[in-house]
């Protein structure tokens, strides 16, 4: 039953917000985003000790933390609004920079992993990418709710992203290695290790862990590793970044090779989140002492 509800909930928000013109559906996303933040009290506690950390100052941080919730309101507003037919206007909407480097590592066939932190609205740069002739292949969360599942594969589908769901049985990893195989693209949203036993890294100044998977993948397959930048621009722009490939640190094992190469990766997605660091919209704890804080 309550499965039921919660998808109905979002098949509602869908139909609500898919009525209305883009620049009043992009600001009653900034103007609920900003609301929440009143209300989702632990949530924006943790935006605030994010927006520290990233500016290594808590001077600001609440103001910061209050407009990462206005640009994370906004990319909920896009989803639910997103529609086949709008399809041609968010492609008008969008720049990208650095295509150059993602088609050469596509044309060197030995495939590409774009790792990209939670910014922007990356369903978007799938869209882009796959006009550009290099359709992704990205993982998608178990969420708990089969139905709110498919919505979004399905959502993410009409964006011409294939999904590959993450759950229990799943052979997640061999439909990667599949794709890579083909020389295709896969796409991996991996700034948060949701297990927390993944590689311990230095992030913005802090330990915690990163997930093994984009360096895993490189190391097996040769793939070219590309940190990507997904951001909002003014109005309703949007604007991605391609940076080159990362270059894997030599090492006596391939282990050593896969955590160095994750360091240099949370190196990368620090100078990432920096140029818009309010449109980092990762409010959930990501390092060891955020857990504590919340007990």
């Amino acid at each position: 039953m309550r499965q039921a509800i919660g998808y109905y909930i979002y098949r509602i928000l869908s139909g609500l917000l898919g009525l209305l013109p883009e620049p009043v559906m992009r600001r009653l996303g900034y103007s609920v985003g900003w609301l929440t933040s009143f209300v989702a009290r632990r949530r924006f506690a943790m935006a605030v000790r994010h927006q520290t950390r990233v500016a290594g100052t808590a001077v600001g941080a609440h103001r910061a933390a209050r407009r990462v919730f206005m640009w994370y309101g906004r990319y909920w507003a896009e989803v639910f609004w997103m529609r086949p037919r709008r399809r041609r206007h968010v492609l008008s909407t969008t720049e990208l920079a650095g295509i150059e480097i993602l088609l050469g590592a596509v044309a060197a066939g030995k495939g590409v992993i774009v790792a990209l932190p939670h910014m922007g609205n990356w369903e978007a740069a799938g869209l882009r990418a796959a006009t550009e002739g290099a359709r992704v292949l990205a993982v998608a969360e178990e969420l708990g709710n089969e139905r709110i599942v498919q919505w979004f594969v399905a959502m993410r589908h009409m964006m011409d992203i294939d999904i590959v769901v993450a759950r229990k049985g799943a052979r997640v990893t061999r439909e990667l290695l599949q794709r890579l195989e083909q020389g295709g693209v896969v796409a991996l949203v991996c700034d948060r290790d949701l297990s927390r036993r993944g590689i311990p890294v230095t992030f913005f100044g802090e330990q915690t862990t990163l997930p093994p998977g984009p360096l895993a993948l490189a190391e097996r397959t040769g793939a070219a590793l590309l940190p990507v930048g997904t951001y909002f621009g003014r109005g309703a722009r949007h604007r991605f970044v391609v940076h080159p490939p990362l270059e894997i640190p030599a090492a006596a094992d391939a282990e050593e090779r896969v955590r160095l190469g994750t360091q240099l990766l949370a190196e990368k997605f620090e100078e990432v989140i920096r140029v818009a660091p309010e449109q980092w919209h990762l409010i959930l704890p990501n390092w060891p002492s955020d857990h504590e804080a919340e007990r």
